[in-house]
């Protein structure tokens, strides 16, 4: 019994020590996480030297983000309706000894340029809603996301809370190294 609780110990102490350095490699993005009941509730900002076009663009492209965000197999727009899509998703997040498979079918409604809307329709939580909103912020574009999720899974409310703040840093920290990279595709074949 005195192993069992000495590498859970352990496991806890270099889970924090991880999330400790990620915060620091990535504090430009503010992510708070609150865990009230059974609902987990993140809000996300961060700012990207781009347009607003070159940010939507990387946001609302759900053909290929299994491409650029790592926690994900795959991401495949099943049906779109004027500006509404039907979105499937699966993955596993993972963060030390945590791992999380999911999946997730959502309705995805569309502002051009504005705002994402998003309603989970099925899938591993029980319920997941959520907003992106793009706002204009001195010649960058400051993200804001929000969601508000029911987990299918009990999740404990500290090490659950650093496992949910680094996989949305890390996931939003990946959308904005994609946008910036394309950014600067584009720049090097218009002056090609």
């Amino acid at each position: 019994m005195k192993i069992i609780s000495f590498m859970l110990f352990m496991s806890s102490v270099l889970f924090m020590a991880a999330a400790t350095a990620d915060s620091q490699q990535e504090e430009d993005i503010e992510v708070k996480v609150q865990i009230a009941g059974e609902n987990v509730i993140v809000d996300l900002s961060l700012v990207v030297p781009a347009t607003r076009q070159e940010v939507w663009d990387v946001l609302t492209d759900f053909k290929h983000m299994a491409g650029f965000v790592s926690n994900l197999k795959e991401s495949r727009v099943d049906s779109i309706s004027k500006d509404t899509l039907k979105v499937f998703q699966r993955g596993t997040a993972s963060y030390g000894p945590i791992t999380f498979p999911f999946e997730t079918t959502r309705e995805i409604q569309l502002t051009p340029f504005n705002k994402i809307q998003s309603r989970m329709i099925s899938g591993s939580m029980r319920e997941m809603k959520g907003t992106t909103q793009l706002i204009d912020e001195g010649g960058q574009i400051r993200i804001i996301y929000h969601t508000d999720t029911v987990p299918g899974v009990w999740i404990p409310p500290i090490v659950g809370k650093v496992f949910i703040e680094h996989e949305t840093r890390e996931q939003f920290n990946e959308i904005r190294n994609e946008i910036i990279k394309r950014k600067q595709t584009s720049v090097t074949s218009i002056v090609h």
